[in-house]
């Protein structure tokens, strides 16, 4: 079976709820990603994370740049994440029933250990394709849950989860 651990990014770059925007989005330049972790006032705890589109999202809606805005007022609060001995599978249901297509892994103390990605899966299952090993996760499965996290929900949610962009 196929753990988190194996497929993860490991060695994540987060942020303070008290930073700014401008530093979420320096982050994300700097490492070549969409979303950054977001730790309390403990600087251990996740308390949510901010992606590429809330940045662009909140600067829009209040008029700001990004440096004016807290990630505390554009974060997604409502996290949805795994831990590092979750199966894969298991992480690509999460995904795929949230709409998002980034997960933080969590260890048991609730500390930031990485970030696993609907990329991650696609390119293992691609790998596993390629040399004709056995995954876990079916193709079809990978495709689906692409399929469901780019389809717009038909309701707003009531609460925001780990956003899907």
């Amino acid at each position: 079976m196929t753990k988190v651990m194996d497929l993860m990014t490991p060695r994540v770059i987060s942020i303070r709820a008290t930073d700014s925007l401008s530093a979420a989005a320096q982050v994300m330049w700097q490492q070549d990603c969409g979303i950054v972790p977001v730790l309390g006032d403990d600087g251990v705890k996740v308390v949510g994370v901010v992606t590429d589109r809330d940045i662009c999202m909140a600067s829009w809606s209040r008029n700001l740049p990004p440096s004016a805005i807290q990630a505390s007022d554009a974060m997604s609060t409502d996290l949805a994440y795994c831990s590092p001995n979750d199966s894969v599978a298991d992480a690509e249901v999460l995904m795929r029933s949230h709409q998002i297509r980034r997960l933080p892994v969590l260890n048991s103390r609730a500390e930031l250990v990485g970030i696993l990605s609907i990329a991650d899966i696609t390119r293992a299952a691609d790998l596993a394709a390629l040399s004709q090993s056995a995954m876990e996760i079916p193709p079809a499965h990978v495709v689906a849950t692409l399929a469901t996290i780019g389809t717009r929900p038909l309701l707003a949610p009531a609460g925001r989860v780990a956003s899907a962009e």
